[in-house]
């Protein structure tokens, strides 16, 4: 059976087909009923044509309307109209399923995306979601044969872990125990030691530490799973939810991870720019529509494909933090004091509209920022010499900020050892970690990409909850 993408782009007209699909509308007069079929195959749909004075009845076609499931078989000709190059020609019609006109939510309007994440177990009928979700299969499939034609191996992290690994303490946590009446300690805590695991457990933020763990035998692997943030946010940023690519490579310091990310980020765009051609360009239409109306300052900086060729044309500048930090402190919107977050002492945390400014304004390229402080990275980031910056990497892209953070990992056990102190994490959940700078340690190194993220910037979407499936927010499980 071809799909409606294939019958589309087919030489071989003047034949039978049959096409399966969801209609999106309907249209016509008491001679002729055109149903617009769409498959989910293409953004694009196909038209088929319904002679109603010789073949059908209009009593035929009641229940084909907007959201029913159906089948039609044909003959593929020659489109005689406008915006398409073939239609089917119907000779037989099957109603699968049939959709309520006048209850099924996607009619064929303009909604909201507030509306469609209401109706999340509908939205992807619709053009935009279907192409949003195509380039999220495609980016996917990207991700995981970069690295294994590259000699990664994937490695499946744990999604229950004892261990906080951003040290942030946002964790979700599980539990057996009964909610009501747990069993409690003589100090009046919870007691774990009751507990499914025998000690407090939650769900994972990332999968780094068992990854570094992997690349100790197997020099170079990847993590590529769901992670879990307890964050009570709800701005277009955040999940509690999200996926991560995390790898990892022995034998690679700071400079070797920034190829690599680097590398890693052109190839998987330029992937879904060759696969899904039609999907971004409905985006990019989309989002140029979405606009027209808008002041210039409220606009997204470039264009869909322009931003993504600006991704992949570009080489990467390779700053340090110091020279951001100058380059910030020294511009006009800092001067001017036009930045919400003033650049004033060395050693502050970036925030987006910084980045935003390096990569937009001052650059005009993609920006990689290393040599960070310490005070403001993770416990596991390399100290630098001059021991007050790490070997850490962050890389920024338009629109966006922050788009991937690195970092070259502390092998040596006794500067490890002192920032788990610093950072007030228990050595007995970590006993392992610190276990692989005992035995064979070399230096290593890997980034985190946060997929929903580079989603994001791929399809233009500007808000994290139209770029996954189910979003789940601070109250919100449905679905």
């Amino acid at each position: 059976m071809e799909s409606i993408k294939q019958l589309l782009t087919t030489d071989k007209l003047d034949r039978e087909v049959t096409v399966r699909g969801w209609v999106r509308t309907k249209r016509g007069n008491a001679y002729v009923n055109f149903v617009a079929m769409n498959d989910g195959s293409t953004v694009n749909n196909i038209q088929c044509v319904f002679d109603l004075e010789t073949k059908f009845k209009e009593a035929d076609l009641v229940k084909v309307t907007t959201g029913a499931c159906v089948s039609i078989t044909g003959q593929l000709v020659a489109s005689e109209g406008k915006g398409q190059t073939v239609e089917v020609k119907a000779t037989s019609l099957v109603v699968h399923g049939v959709a309520d006109p006048d209850k099924f939510p996607m009619q064929p309007k303009k909604h909201s995306l507030e509306f469609l994440r209401e109706n999340a177990h509908l939205r992807m009928r619709t053009s935009t979601f279907s192409s949003v979700f195509r380039v999220r299969h495609a980016l996917t499939f990207a991700i995981h044969k970069y690295f294994n034609d590259r000699g990664f191996f994937n490695i499946h992290s744990p999604i229950l872990t004892a261990t906080d690994g951003e040290g942030a303490g946002e964790m979700f946590r599980v539990s057996t125990l009964d909610a009501k009446n747990p069993p409690l300690t003589e100090d009046g805590e919870v007691d774990f030691s009751e507990d499914f695991f025998g000690k407090q457990t939650n769900l994972c933020v990332t999968g780094q530490l068992e990854a570094e763990l992997a690349a100790m035998a197997l020099s170079k692997v990847y993590t590529f799973g769901p992670t879990f943030r307890a964050e009570n946010s709800n701005t277009s940023r955040h999940l509690a939810e999200f996926w991560m690519i995390e790898p990892e490579v022995a034998f690679c310091d700071i400079h070797g991870n920034m190829d690599l990310a680097e590398d890693f980020l052109k190839e998987v765009i330029k992937y879904v720019m060759e696969t899904c051609p039609d999907d971004l360009k409905f985006l990019s239409d989309r989002i140029a529509e979405e606009e027209k109306n808008l002041p210039q300052d409220k606009r997204q900086p470039m264009e869909l494909l322009e931003k993504l060729r600006f991704a992949t044309e570009n080489d990467f500048v390779r700053i340090t933090y110091t020279e951001a930090f100058d380059i910030l402190r020294n511009s006009q919107p800092n001067k001017k004091k036009k930045f919400q977050f003033p650049v004033e002492e060395w050693g502050f945390d970036l925030q987006s509209e910084h980045e935003r400014f390096l990569v937009e304004k001052h650059f005009k390229k993609p920006v990689i920022i290393t040599g960070y402080p310490a005070k403001i990275k993770a416990f596991y980031m390399k100290l630098n010499d001059d021991g007050k910056t790490v070997a850490a990497m962050d890389i920024l892209f338009p629109g966006i900020g922050e788009i991937v953070g690195g970092s070259q990992r502390e092998e040596r056990y006794d500067v490890l050892m002192k920032k788990i102190e610093d950072f007030h994490i228990p050595l007995e959940s970590v006993w392992w970690y610190m276990d692989t700078r005992k035995f064979g340690t070399v230096e290593h190194s890997g980034f985190g990409l946060g997929f929903e993220r580079l989603m994001m910037f791929i399809t233009g979407m500007t808000n994290v909850r139209d770029v996954i499936p189910f979003p789940r927010t601070p109250n919100n499980c449905e679905f």
